[in-house]
């Protein structure tokens, strides 16, 4: 795919800066310790999902401390409406132990000291080190992953190759708050089914060539899905050509005979 200019990379975060002027993330934390928790829940889970099953417990558990005396247990039944819960309460009161034994109890503000905490990987890491310390790092999840590569922004394999071509483009006044930007943008604008393009600020740069717009709806911008085996059959008898051999052999096998 084509990648975007650089002075278009420029605009493109001007117009998001120019929406948002001050993004941050959704998830409802305390100070550094909560952050890292809530991150930590986040893995495979939305954030008002989490937001939800810490609203009552970060009210009284919001050190390592606590955490560790609150016991796993309790945190399991606290967090069971989050998937994974299982592992992530395992997770949390194992790395509440570790910052309590390693780091006094204290959010190491450096990624080699968090990533060495179960669960936290270098996504979580990042969210960490962005949100709690101020470091300009990028997160890549699903939803910047997706509009790096459908954008033409930072096309990549995969989130590492993605991250490291953001930090490539992104201009540093804007690397701050590039994460949030971009999070909030493919979460609400540039969504994986039906993009919104037509409210989208940054439509006119985007390389995006199915662009949906006010006058088409954003479905017809989908490819349209494969007619099933039982729908193509049945499109043959309507034009009287015979259909595809797997076609009928389902079809003699779901009216009770034996496929040969």
């Amino acid at each position: 795919m084509t990648r975007m200019s650089k002075d278009n990379v420029g605009r493109f975060f001007a117009a998001l800066a120019a929406e948002r002027p001050d993004p941050t993330t959704e998830l409802a934390y305390i100070n550094a310790y909560t952050l890292l928790v809530a991150v930590v829940l986040s893995a495979q889970a939305t954030d008002v999902g989490v937001n939800k099953a810490t609203a009552e417990l970060f009210k009284t558990v919001n050190t390592a401390a606590a955490m560790v005396a609150f016991g796993e247990a309790r945190l399991r039944d606290a967090i069971k409406t989050i998937g994974l819960f299982r592992t992530k309460a395992a997770n949390v009161i194992r790395l509440s132990e570790l910052l309590v034994q390693k780091h006094g109890g204290e959010v190491p503000d450096n990624r080699e000291a968090l990533e060495e905490l179960p669960g936290v990987g270098r996504k979580t890491a990042n969210v960490v080190l962005n949100v709690a310390f101020g470091h300009p790092t990028i997160a890549v999840d699903t939803h910047i992953f997706r509009l790096a590569n459908r954008t033409g922004l930072a096309p990549g394999k995969d989130p590492r190759a993605v991250e490291d071509a953001l930090h490539s483009v992104v201009p540093e006044q804007y690397l701050r708050h590039a994460h949030h930007w971009l999070i909030l943008h493919g979460r609400y604008v540039c969504t994986a089914r039906n993009p919104k393009c037509a409210a989208c600020v940054v439509r006119d740069l985007c390389l995006y060539e199915a662009k949906t717009s006010a006058d088409v709806p954003a479905s017809s911008a989908s490819p349209a899905r494969r007619p099933s085996h039982r729908g193509r059959a049945s499109s043959a008898r309507a034009t009287g050509r015979r259909a595809p051999r797997r076609a009928r052999r389902r079809g003699a096998t779901s009216r009770g005979g034996r496929a040969r």
